[in-house]
């Protein structure tokens, strides 16, 4: 008997929200790229689990520990939204 497909991850979720909003493949890339590095900074808790203290501590990390130019900062601001996004929805996983 053939299983049932398991639903799309956290990420692949994400990455089809952009999609479907008719981002650019480079932004889409670039955007899933920004959250990989925020799970991973904080031990790949779920978003739904983290707030804002958790997005300063990130963007502190950039800036301090990394030294990235605000520019890079922005960026990685502006993909947050779309974490939340995707990532508090209903039935998200």
């Amino acid at each position: 008997m053939p299983s049932d497909p398991k639903p799309p991850g956290l990420i692949q979720r994400y990455r089809e929200e952009l999609q479907v909003r008719h981002y650019a493949r480079r932004t889409v890339k670039t955007y899933e790229q920004w959250l990989r590095r925020f799970l991973r900074f904080h031990g790949r808790r779920h978003p739904r689990e983290m707030g804002s203290a958790e997005v300063n501590a990130f963007l502190s990390h950039l800036a301090v520990d990394l030294q990235v130019s605000a520019s890079t900062q922005n960026q990685a601001l502006a993909a947050r939204p779309w974490w939340w996004g995707c990532c508090t929805a209903a039935g998200c996983g």
